[in-house]
């Protein structure tokens, strides 16, 4: 596994976690925990083959990483109580954007 696979794989971890912090501290665990949630997107992976492809952009490959999904995603941003699980799975796809434009500059 490359660099970028493995940074990409600790923003995963590492941003939910700063903005729990930053906004939800009180309820840090809480908030974290339910924006990690944001990685049962990944599940669609299952469907490809291979599963695991380094160099594949998840953006619009995968059916739960696409823009009909994320509209989804945001709806789900307007119950509290599914506030934190919208914000992890957009989260989940604005990092994975992030990863698609790397590999596209050759990172």
């Amino acid at each position: 596994m490359g660099l970028r696979a493995i940074l990409h794989l600790c923003l995963h971890a590492a941003v939910p976690a700063l903005l729990a912090w930053l906004f939800w501290r009180p309820r840090f665990g809480r908030a974290w925990l339910l924006m990690l949630l944001g990685w049962v997107i990944d599940l669609d992976h299952l469907l490809a083959d291979p599963i695991y492809a380094p160099d594949r952009c998840s953006i619009g490959f995968h059916p739960l990483h696409t823009a009909p999904a994320a509209i989804v995603y945001a709806g789900l941003l307007l119950p509290r109580r599914t506030r934190l699980f919208g914000i992890g799975l957009l989260l989940h796809l604005a990092l994975d954007a992030i990863d698609c434009a790397w590999m596209r500059c050759g990172g």
